[in-house]
């Protein structure tokens, strides 16, 4: 099994063409395991699976420092993204506060690096859009941390259309990171047409729903505390009974192709565009297999057009965060 590869925009960023999201190694969905979450990285490589996807907050901080550890005696195999924006204070995160103050940029910039015990952030995000510092003073910081040979790209989280042009004006960005699924679809109307235009790749999160697709999906009150998934609106009462439906046709096609409904999902994401790359996130050898091997996967006009119906925007019911989260989004 090897994957293919996939350009990130236009200014060479080079990965597979799917990633590894890492956070639930250290946070959000259960217990931690280490020796099992760096055996996963490990055999990531050996899959041909390449782009590892951090951040500072994940932990806050124990994220970066696992893949530190696991990736120090093979940094020239791995690319990897990690992000700043987010307000810690006495190591937690303060819900609602964002902080990309150029200075505060270059300080979170240089915890990383000895975090990850390397010398270089391959691709390094704003998490989320600051609404009290001006995204040309973001591009611009992260313009001089490129020129210092500190980072090498510079992308863009969950950032609306208008911040998206303003930071490119300044420093070409390569990469948007935004939700992006079969159930959740807020990114075709306005974000991907100027992400084409502009010649920006598209890095997909949760692109099981946080696990829903995976057809494996229980009711928010099922999960045990402290899994994130307790609090999602679309696990909860009615909403989840009517996703459960609007998922039957992934269910379905799976069962045709004598795949995984998951590995469905991710091949839906993988046809959308060659500029796109999703990074599903799991802490398992095992799943990590299942999720690279979706992209042999081939789906017909026909069935991604039943997908598309079949989980529309309206079909998929709830707010994909509450409303505190909600805030944080750039729209």
């Amino acid at each position: 099994m090897s994957l293919s590869r996939r350009k990130l925009g236009s200014q060479g960023l080079d990965v597979s063409a799917i990633g590894l999201g890492c956070m639930g190694m250290s946070q959000s969905y259960g217990p931690a395991d280490e020796a099992e979450s760096i055996a996963t990285l490990h055999h990531a490589i050996e899959l041909g699976c390449d782009f590892f996807d951090t951040a500072e907050i994940y932990g806050p901080f124990t994220n970066e420092e696992l893949l530190g550890r696991a990736f120090r005696d093979r940094r020239d195999k791995v690319t990897i993204a990690t992000k700043f924006g987010f307000g810690i204070e006495n190591g937690k995160q303060i819900f609602g506060k964002q902080d990309s103050r150029p200075a505060h940029i270059r300080e979170v910039v240089e915890a990383s690096l000895k975090r990850l015990q390397t010398d270089h952030i391959d691709l390094l995000y704003q998490h989320r859009v600051d609404p009290d510092v001006p995204i040309e003073d973001v591009a611009g910081a992260v313009r001089d941390l490129i020129d210092a040979g500190k980072v090498r790209f510079f992308g863009l989280s969950e950032a609306g259309v208008k911040n998206i042009r303003r930071a490119h004006a300044v420093q070409p960005v390569s990469a948007l990171q935004s939700e992006y699924s079969l159930w959740e679809r807020n990114l075709e109307e306005e974000i991907i047409p100027v992400l084409r235009e502009l010649g920006i790749g598209l890095v997909p999160f949760s692109p099981l729903g946080r696990g829903f697709l995976t057809g494996a999906a229980k009711a928010a009150e099922d999960y045990p505390e402290g899994d994130y998934r307790r609090i999602d609106p679309r696990y909860q009462g009615e909403n989840f009974t009517a996703n459960v439906a609007a998922a039957a046709t992934v269910r379905d096609i799976a069962e045709v192709k004598g795949a995984k409904p998951g590995q469905i999902a991710i091949a839906w994401i993988l046809h959308k565009g060659d500029d796109i790359v999703p990074i599903p996130g799991t802490k398992r050898r095992a799943y990590l297999e299942e999720n690279v091997a979706a992209a042999a996967i081939r789906l017909s006009a026909d069935d991604m057009a039943s997908l598309d119906a079949a989980m529309a925007p309206g079909r998929v019911k709830g707010e994909r965060y509450n409303k505190v989260m909600m805030g944080t989004v750039d729209r």
